[in-house]
Order: structure tokens, then C-alpha cells, then sequence
């Protein structure tokens, strides 16, 4: 399957007097990633191929396909034709809500919004469900070490330096950086966090989500 980065060769102006000079640089990789629940196909995906059961749990979670990460029973990450990733996702009792006249995606979602595809405008805005645990209360403090925190787990935004990253940060004595997921497109990242925690079982309302980017140079 395609890598998360690829090393591409570059043009560097390096001044007047010695012109362009020939390097490399990494750049993050896009795939198309389909999801499919129990044999039928739901969605396609742009996205960054890394942590793609993660990506599979949090998208299910966050299009409420399924109510926990406990009705998932099986995830196949497969390649699929061209540089394309098939996702195959089984659920206990084919439990996946993917009813087409729901929130069933028809269109290719780019890594841009996370709603393009969505069917009509009652899908893009559904309710949220409040998190009823108690609030969590930071000071500056906390907030500066998650962010650095954050900056430093950013592995392949190290490398490449045009990566989104999300976060999550826990508080107390016994708390910190839980777990980072990054991704070209934000809310792949935020999805991968999500299902990332919820394997972990790691519930949100004990701590905070961060997000993280950092621009090509």
C-alpha cells in the first residue's frame, strides 16, 4: 500500500550567487480509503494511510454507525486498485446504521471538511450528544505544556511539515499526552484520534482535545 510520506526530489533557491541547488523533501501521501460495513460499501475518504483501524473506529463513532467501539468485531485493511485502500469493517449482528436515506456518503469526501458526499443539509447538522462528565479545569500553564506536548509527538509532521495533528491531553499528576493521530485533512486526524481513544478505552470527557499543524517551508 502507498506510505504515509514519500521523498520527492525539489529545487532549492540557495541565494544569488549560488542559484538553485538541486535536494529533497518528504511529502505527506494521500489515498483514497473506502470504507465498507458488513460487505456494502458506505464512504470513500481521502486521507493520510496511517492508523487506518483507528480511522475506521472513529469514523464509525463519529457518523454514529455504530454506537461504541465494541460493535466493531473486525477490521481488514486491504489495497484496492490504483494506490486505493479498501477498509472492511464487520460488526456484531451487522449492527452498522448504514442506511442510504440517513447519512449514506455518495461522493469522494477530500481531506478538506469531512462533509462533502453528505445527502442533505439534516445529515451535516445533526445534534451532538452532550458530554456528561465533569468539566475538567486548566490553567495556562497545562495548556502551554499540552501544546508543546503535542508539537513534539508529531512524528511525521517532523518529517514533512505539512501534517494536521489531533490530540489528547489528560490532567492530574497521573495524566499527559493519552495519544496523537496525524492526517492531511483535519477531521481525518480528529477521526483517528477519536478511534484511537475509544480502543484504548479512554472516555473524552476526562481531558481535552488539541489540534496541531504546521505549514510546509
Amino acid at each position: 500500500m502507498k506510505p504515509a510520506l514519500t521523498p520527492v526530489p525539489r529545487l532549492h533557491h540557495a541565494g544569488a550567487v549560488a542559484g538553485l541547488v538541486a535536494g529533497q523533501r518528504t511529502v505527506p501521501e494521500e489515498a483514497a480509503v473506502a470504507f465498507h460495513y458488513n460487505g456494502r460499501s458506505h464512504a470513500v475518504m481521502m486521507a493520510t494511510p496511517a492508523d487506518l483501524e483507528d480511522f475506521a473506529v472513529g469514523f464509525s463513532l463519529a457518523e454514529s454507525l455504530v454506537a461504541s467501539a465494541q460493535d466493531i468485531t473486525d477490521i481488514q485493511v486491504r489495497p484496492a486498485v490504483g494506490d486505493g485502500i479498501d477498509v472492511h469493517i464487520t460488526t456484531r449482528g451487522g449492527a452498522a446504521d448504514t442506511d442510504p436515506g440517513k447519512h449514506h456518503h455518495r461522493l469522494t469526501g477530500p481531506s478538506g471538511c469531512g462533509l462533502c458526499g453528505v445527502q442533505c443539509t439534516q445529515n451535516a447538522l445533526r445534534p451532538v450528544q452532550w458530554v456528561r462528565r465533569p468539566v475538567a479545569r486548566w490553567t495556562a500553564e497545562t495548556v502551554a505544556m499540552a501544546m508543546q506536548g503535542l508539537q513534539g509527538a508529531q512524528q511525521l509532521n517532523r518529517q514533512a511539515r505539512a501534517l494536521h495533528a489531533a490530540g489528547f491531553w489528560a490532567p492530574g499528576p497521573q495524566g499527559g499526552l493519552v495519544a496523537v493521530r496525524e492526517d492531511i485533512g483535519r477531521h481525518c486526524a480528529l477521526d483517528k484520534l477519536a478511534g484511537a481513544l475509544a480502543r484504548q478505552g479512554v472516555h473524552g470527557g476526562g481531558g481535552a482535545r488539541q489540534r496541531g499543524w504546521e505549514p510546509a517551508c
